[in-house]
């Protein structure tokens, strides 16, 4: 199992903008993406302008195709702009899950 955790913030008032883009991706994933086995999405409710994602993939191939999804393009198309900071990534192989 793949996995990629994301720390993401954003410049102040874009939070709105930041949230719809995430959840895009979301409903991307939910219909088109049966080998990604998990993306979490949160915002962090004492600091709206910091998110952070976890995204569970049944392997390589399948972190591949999500990565090379136009969706996720339009996502970044969207993130750059408007971040405040770079997006922390982390992409670790899967030692644990309940």
């Amino acid at each position: 199992m793949k996995s990629i955790s994301a720390v993401i913030r954003v410049k102040p008032g874009q939070e709105e903008t930041m949230r719809s883009a995430l959840l895009e991706v979301a409903a991307h994933v939910r219909a088109s993406e049966p080998d990604t086995v998990g993306f979490f999405v949160s915002q962090d409710p004492a600091d709206p302008a910091l998110f952070t994602t976890y995204e569970r993939f049944a392997d390589e191939a399948a972190m591949a195709r999500h990565n090379a999804s136009p969706t996720v393009a339009r996502f970044f198309s969207i993130a750059k702009p408007i971040l405040a900071a770079e997006v922390v990534l982390v992409t670790a192989d899967e030692l644990f899950a309940k």
